[in-house]
């Protein structure tokens, strides 16, 4: 009896690996030919193919197209294999758990460096993809008032330790954020000005701090 346990769990086991390095396959294929060929031009008979995947598999683990695009930019989010909220990711924790107003701002400076280079290149797919569909437009849509949200339980946060600078409203502080966490503002200075990732982070970080704190 024990050995008949011990076998199913086993075979339990190996499918749920089998099934993660599947979904795994799909995932690198597909993230390859949209960065390769854009969003229209890629097909998902296409990406089946470069994974070395059925068809039906591939709807099975990843879904449509536009669902399996939103999983990848979602992914790029939240560096995991799957959609994370902000309030469960390390970084905003650490960030939340920081008493120091200026070591915040270095922490999520340093956390979107990471973020953006694995997002930018996916959002440029987007930015040109989502006037030609609508699911994509409202992903684009979607993500941007996200951010704004979470910019401004950020500036609520900074506000709290005091260092806020006066003359700054939460709100007014909150879109600053926004406008310069943008993945488009990580691809003009890293990959069309030539910026290393380390110098934008670190740029980035004191420019806020410049910008938001007071002295």
């Amino acid at each position: 009896m024990k050995r008949a346990i011990s076998k199913r769990a086993y075979d339990s086991s190996s499918r749920r690996q089998a099934a993660q390095a599947t979904r795994q396959s799909i995932l690198d294929a597909a993230r390859r030919l949209f960065l390769e060929k854009g969003y229209a031009a890629t097909t998902m008979p296409e990406i089946a193919r470069a994974a070395g995947i059925a068809m039906d598999t591939v709807y099975a683990a990843v879904g449509k197209k536009p669902s399996l695009f939103r999983l990848l930019v979602e992914m790029a989010i939240s560096g995991a294999d799957r959609a994370v909220p902000a309030e469960q990711r390390d970084y905003v924790r650490a960030i939340r758990d920081e008493a120091d107003a200026a070591r915040k701002l270095q922490l999520y400076a340093g956390a979107l460096r990471r973020i953006q280079s694995r997002l930018a290149p996916l959002f440029r797919v987007l930015q040109g993809a989502a006037p030609l569909d609508p699911e994509l437009d409202a992903l684009w849509q979607g993500i941007s008032q996200r951010r704004a949200r979470n910019m401004r339980l950020l500036a609520k946060d900074l506000a709290a330790t005091g260092r806020l600078r006066s003359d700054l409203s939460v709100a007014r502080a909150a879109d600053i954020i926004w406008s310069m966490n943008s993945p488009e503002f990580y691809w003009l200075l890293v990959r069309q000005r030539g910026w290393s990732p380390t110098e934008f982070e670190r740029w980035l970080g004191d420019a806020w701090i410049r910008l938001l704190l007071a002295p």
